[in-house]
């Protein structure tokens, strides 16, 4: 005999955000039942739950964030009935912050608008864009921000600052005025403050294939960044655009927060979203779970080259297989016909380096040549391209440029997904 435990994860009854997914587990709570690893559970305003087969009997059901929070419901699935089992996530400070809150960039609302204090993070890197100032009896009270110029976006980046000294350059010279002209090609664009449903302290911005979705026009390069400026704080965002038809969110928190980054990235693509998040938190297994259609994505015409190195990076992570395999010659395309992305360069050289045996002559080639192209993409590319390099003490070249890859990590917000650089601290 078999019934069903109807599962979804339901978020902000209103307002816009992506239908996605999330990992859970089905266990059985008396150990008579079946249990289910590695459950895709579908989360939204209404999703339609997902069935998933279990024999009668009390269960618990566990969903896993990208922050890593674990929500449990305990079950009975009784013969001949579809068991409901809604996990609440409905509680987001805004309902446009619903997808960021979902992936732990955002507190509760029972947090965010508590009359109380929160607790102020000891990590500078915790903090928000700009840090409160202890005032009578050691209460915070919010700095004041300019938002006219919080945010100004480079579409059109010049392909020479990508490099690791030009990058590690901005962070040199506190006294210089904003690193946007820099590092631009274009002219770039201050974006105007996105006022929303009464949220001015946490504002997101919202980018699509072509750059900002309410903001000015301009041209767009192979790479597009966000320069984030407040009180002193400088954060270099980089932007995964385009990435395919999805849009990409960028929150600020310029807030006394206890969770999440000063900056954060976003994808709101239905499919590998989430995954993306779970993999910035280390979850490559947990990640490989929303990343199914990896062959498809290294295999096919490169539609979209930034997904491609995403799941190549949890394929690589994940998959140990030490011989040849069939998408070697998968990685082998997405470095070759790609050169300004580094990911690609790093994410072949890597194999190069685990493969038995080691082609240590290929890549150590292909790690000089990920360093050359710039800065990558990704997060775990950064942490990838220095634990290459490092193979290779003994040669110059190598150590020259792992000593600039080191130093820039100093530098990046080390739990995003994508790199966010923190070039001047202000007084955050």
């Amino acid at each position: 005999m078999t019934t069903t435990l109807a599962v979804r994860l339901l978020l902000a009854p209103t307002g816009e955000f992506n239908d996605a997914v999330v990992v859970g587990d089905i266990r059985s709570a008396d150990l008579t039942g079946s249990s289910l690893r590695n459950i895709l559970i579908p989360c939204g305003r209404s999703p339609e739950p997902t069935a998933y087969p279990v024999a009668p009997g009390r269960y618990v059901v566990s969903a896993t964030l990208p922050s890593g929070m674990v929500l449990t419901e305990d079950v009975e699935a009784v013969e001949g009935l579809a068991t409901p089992v809604d996990f609440d996530m409905t509680d987001s400070p805004y309902e446009s912050h619903a997808w960021q809150y979902l992936i732990g960039n955002i507190e509760p609302d029972s947090v965010y608008h508590s009359a109380a204090e929160a607790p102020l993070p000891e990590s500078v890197a915790s903090r928000s864009m700009v840090a409160p100032v202890p005032g009578a009896e050691g209460v915070f009270a919010e700095a004041p921000v300019d938002v006219s110029t919080l945010a100004t976006w480079i579409g059109d980046s010049l392909p020479a600052a990508w490099s690791f000294a030009s990058m590690l350059a901005l962070e040199a010279d506190p006294a210089r005025p904003s690193v946007a002209p820099l590092i631009a090609r274009s002219t770039p664009h201050p974006l105007p403050f996105p006022h929303e449903r009464g949220d001015d302290v946490t504002p997101i911005y919202r980018f699509g294939p072509h750059g900002p979705v309410a903001g000015p026009d301009g041209p767009v390069g192979e790479r597009q960044f966000l320069v984030v400026e407040a009180a002193g704080s400088v954060r270099l965002v980089t932007l995964p655009l385009p990435w395919g038809t999805s849009h990409v969110e960028v929150l600020v928190n310029l807030r006394q927060s206890p969770t999440g980054s000063a900056v954060a990235v976003a994808v709101r693509d239905p499919r590998v979203g989430a995954g993306l998040a779970y993999m910035a938190q280390g979850a490559l297994d947990t990640a490989a779970q929303l990343f199914t259609d990896v062959e498809a994505m290294l295999y096919s015409k490169f539609a979209n080259p930034l997904a491609a190195a995403a799941g190549a990076y949890v394929l690589l992570g994940t998959d140990h297989t030490a011989e040849e395999t069939y998408w070697d010659p998968w990685l082998e395309r997405l470095a070759e016909r790609f050169p300004w992305l580094a990911d690609g360069a790093i994410l072949r050289a890597v194999r190069l380096l685990r493969r038995t045996p080691a082609d240590l002559s290929g890549a150590r080639e292909g790690l000089v040549d990920a360093f050359d192209r710039g800065i990558p993409f990704y997060t775990l590319g950064l942490a990838w391209l220095a634990d290459g390099l490092a193979a290779f003490p003994d040669d110059p070249e190598c150590v020259r440029r792992l000593e600039q890859v080191r130093r820039l990590s100093w530098l990046a917000d080390m739990r995003e997904p994508f790199l966010i650089l923190d070039l001047r601290q202000g007084s955050a």
